[in-house]
């Protein structure tokens, strides 16, 4: 039996996480990579609890569902130590909370989330501690929708296990119960999932993935799950991939919190679940509950929808009476919960971890009643709290938020379904701007926020704010049709045709989904005409969040990416160049730079790393296979290309060749150079490096490619310029840029640009001014000023630039001797042709069907990996 190192002197440790080795072999999680038994977690947490130290420390911990964080969660409360558990997508949460409470131990998350890659980084930032613990402190929680307020919500460890006990009874959960982890680790509600299937053996099918990804429902089925848990807009994503007819065998039990659910759906889900089988779990909490104080026991789901229910066991309500909540014909007042799991009290700074308990009672802000059966109904708020998708929004702190920082006047309303605010207008100040602000700082999506700029704030004749008025702004947006026509739908059925993709829900992204540089002019070509503009970052925003602007744009202007337009030009100098229309030459060298660009950018997402290599590896065949095609064709019409050419390895082969065996050097170069990176990226030490330090190990790469950019090592002699491994360097500077993210960092690139680019082309200034200027509107100018125009040709010469450098070499010779205009614009209409029919072909071949399991030559269907 694995055990754990005992609490340090004057501290406390969490029972459940101390007793995780008497489960025994018991699988404990299970992963998309495979399981973990109770013994090796007990194993894990002990090996990282005495890395961890002997002396308590403040541990700060972005929370995520994987593997590695919930080792150093449990392993931290095991051995005593206070834990901060931040959001682990918020890194200005991260940030702001490091800077407030300076902590001793910050973590930091590892790649993957199998078994096999639990291992985070411990940064230890002192030896001691820099703070006195009271010794009950266990968990530090943020408790509002600004996940980067200082204000935390301060749990013992009588707090946590109380909770965990509480919740494991009513429920009933088995050693045998597999929950989903479908809630972040760092929200209550989520933990509490966690806690309370440790506590009694049972398994957690350990997933970041949503239950809109048909990969979550595949693992789900195949680990047996039991439990789901969800919060009201998990219902609506429940609703949209078919919940209702799903075959789910082993499901015991959904339960739903995290704001209030519409009566007639809890009284849908409560039918849902008789006829399939499992029961709904209705229940109320809150972060300073520690997660539970009611639940409504499903055979009550269908007869009392709109209650919470009866207090958790081991809690108690009262209502307390208050003036402004008389109601005729009713006893309703402020709901009190007392309990065991009822907080400590708020932290405000870190002298603060020092206090010990500084509330009994908690005041929940919630007017209720006790309907007759003895069932608890809330009828409204005493406080100006909103639950927003399971975030608890203070209306008054929006308020005083972008007042007292920004100088608005605002009135701020809403209800469960979103937040809807009346702003009067300031200078530089629009719509987009101020939901922009709100989302950042209290961590809602932009389309849970409407926002009104109105000539003056809604008032009532005395005076005072009138938010019913403001809440009315809100109902008449939920009546009003999306503008543009733009709806989520259509932009899943979009991205679906544009991708090839069969599987695309409101919380898909374009990178999420494998979107390369080949595919991402396209898709924002039409992205732009639908929503009527460019959303910044789009290519990471998810579907849902996608959305027209408010004001309709004024004129015909737009705004065309840097990269897209470089890619345009770059390949319009690049065949004029070569049909002797005007001398512009170094395209192709700035498209290596571009490349670098967007392949990190597409390619460098947060999946794991064989999710990357897949995504690089399907990128170097949609590059490789159209070349080779043409290639072959080229030979067939008598072009002086060779075997060499068409294996794509005549540049490797015959580096000192002029003539036009040389002429498909480009590609050829990119291939090798993705295909080294792939190589160097499938090392796992390199994939860590990577996504550690994103902007530290392009620039290493650079200083590696100019050891023979400036022939600084012993290579045969080669042909400088068009040789893969002499113009990597331009790769790497470009991938570098990519990810720039501060002032210095793009300086620091430009300036290596500067430095390295003057004498690459001994003799032409004017090419590598070409480069140089490129490379520096690359770095410094995200968008270019552009017209609806321009941009549809922009986008079309970009989409196609690979297939235009493939095929003007034997176009543009046709009509070079007649007209040097027209053999340009041949060589560049032939090219877009060409891209068209190859990307028609191609997806004509993916749709034809695939092999069968018989086929295959097995029994059975193929198991798609989540």
């Amino acid at each position: 039996m694995t055990l754990l190192p005992g609490p340090p002197v004057g501290g406390h440790t969490l029972p459940l996480a101390h007793s995780l080795a008497l489960h025994g072999d018991r699988t404990a999680l299970v992963t998309a990579e495979g399981e973990v038994s109770y013994g090796e977690l007990a194993r894990r947490v002990a090996d990282t609890a005495r890395q961890l130290g002997p002396g308590r420390r403040l541990v700060l911990i972005p929370g995520a569902n994987t593997v590695g964080a919930l080792v150093v969660h449990l392993a931290a409360l095991s051995a005593g130590h206070p834990v901060l558990l931040v959001p682990g997508d918020h890194p200005e949460a991260v940030a702001a909370l490091t800077a407030a409470y300076d902590p001793d131990v910050v973590v930091h998350p590892g790649p993957g989330s199998g078994p096999e890659s639990g291992a985070w980084r411990i940064e230890e930032r002192r030896t001691g501690s820099a703070h006195d613990f009271h010794p009950d402190l266990a968990l530090l929680l943020s408790t509002s929708g600004s996940t980067g307020s200082p204000k935390l919500v301060r749990l013992s460890y009588e707090n946590l296990q109380a909770n965990a006990e509480s919740i494991a009874d009513y429920l009933g959960i088995r050693d045998t119960d597999r929950a989903a982890t479908t809630l972040p680790m760092h929200y209550c509600y989520g933990l509490s999932v966690v806690h309370s299937h440790l506590l009694r053996g049972a398994g957690l099918v350990v997933t970041e993935l949503s239950v809109a990804d048909a990969c979550f429902w595949d693992l789900f089925r195949t680990a047996r799950g039991t439990a789901l848990a969800g919060v009201p807009y998990t219902f609506d994503l429940l609703d949209r991939v078919g919940f209702a007819e799903m075959e789910l065998p082993h499901l015991r039990y959904v339960t739903q919190a995290g704001g209030r659910l519409a009566p007639e759906r809890v009284s849908h889900y409560a039918e849902l679940g008789k006829r399939r089988g499992w029961d709904l779990f209705v229940m109320y909490g809150q972060t300073e509950a520690t997660a539970r104080m009611a639940y409504l026991p499903p055979e009550l789901a269908t007869a009392h929808p709109g209650a919470i229910g009866v207090p958790v066991p081991g809690g108690s309500f009262a209502l307390e009476a208050v003036d402004e909540t008389v109601m005729e014909g009713e006893d309703v007042g402020e709901l009190v919960y007392s309990g065991p799991n009822v907080m400590l009290g708020y932290a405000h700074t870190p002298d603060d971890l020092a206090l010990g308990r500084t509330v009994d009672t908690l005041r929940t802000g919630d007017l209720a009643r006790r309907t007759d059966e003895g069932l608890y109904e809330i009828v409204g708020r005493r406080s100006r709290f909103l639950k927003i998708l399971g975030l608890r929004i203070d209306l008054q702190q929006v308020e005083a938020m972008l007042e007292q920082r920004h100088g608005l006047s605002v009135l701020a309303a809403g209800d469960d379904d979103g937040l809807t605010l009346a702003v009067v207008g300031e200078p530089g100040w629009d719509e987009r701007r101020i939901r922009r602000r709100v989302a950042d700082e209290f961590g809602l999506p932009t389309r849970a926020i409407r926002v009104h700029m109105l000539p003056e704030l809604p008032r009532l004749p005395t005076g005072k704010p009138d938010y019913q008025a403001v809440r009315a702004l809100g109902r008449q947006d939920d009546t009003e049709a999306p503008p543009g026509g733009a709806g989520i739908d259509d932009l899943c059925a979009l991205y679906a045709r544009i991708l090839d993709r069969t599987k695309v829900t409101p919380d898909s992204t374009f990178v999420g989904l494998g979107g390369d540089s080949l595919s991402y002019v396209e898709m924002s070509l039409h992205l732009e005409e639908r929503l009527g503009h460019l959303p910044t970052s789009w290519h990471t925003t998810p579907i849902s969040e996608l959305r027209t602007p408010e004001r309709k744009t004024r004129g015909r202007g737009r705004a065309l990416e840097t990269s897209v337009a470089l890619r345009a030009v770059a390949i319009v100098c690049i065949v004029g160049s070569h049909a002797r229309l005007f001398e512009l030459r170094g395209g192709a060298h700035l498209l290596l730079a571009v490349a670098g660009f967007n392949f990190a950018r597409f390619l460098l997402t947060p999946a794991g790393r064989r999710d990357r290599a897949r995504n690089t590896g399907r990128s170097i065949v949609r590059i490789a296979v159209p070349c080779v095609v043409w290639t072959a064709f080229a030979m067939l019409i008598g072009t002086d290309y060779d075997l060499s050419n068409l294996l794509l390895l005549h540049n490797a082969l015959f580096p000192q060749d002029t003539g036009p065996g040389i002429h498909l050097w480009f590609v050829e170069a990119l291939v090798y150079i993705l295909l080294a990176t792939l190589a160097l990226l499938a090392l796992p030490a390199v994939d860590r490096a990577e996504r550690r330090f994103p902007y530290g190990l392009p620039l290493a790469l650079v200083l590696l490619g100019l050891l023979t950019r400036y022939e600084l090592v012993g290579l045969p002699e080669r042909s400088q310029i068009t040789d893969a491994v002499t113009v990597f360097w331009l790769f790497a500077l470009g991938w570098a840029a990519a990810k720039a993210r501060t002032t210095p960092h793009r300086l620091l690139v430009t300036l290596a640009a500067l430095a390295t680019v003057p004498g690459f082309f001994p003799g032409e200034p004017r090419r590598e001014a070409f480069v140089l200027i490129g490379f520096a509107l690359l770095v410094w100018f995200p968008t270019l000023p552009s017209h609806h125009r321009v941009n549809q040709v922009a986008g079309l010469l970009a989409a196609a630039s690979l297939s235009i450098y493939l095929t003007h070499w034997q176009i543009y010779p046709i009509l070079d001797g007649i007209s040097e205009p027209l053999s340009l614009v041949s060589a560049l209409l032939f090219g877009i042709a060409y891209a068209k029919g190859s990307d028609r072909l191609t997806r004509r071949l993916s749709a034809l069907p695939r092999p069968t399991a018989l086929h295959l030559g097995r029994s059975g269907s193929r198991r798609r990996r989540p």
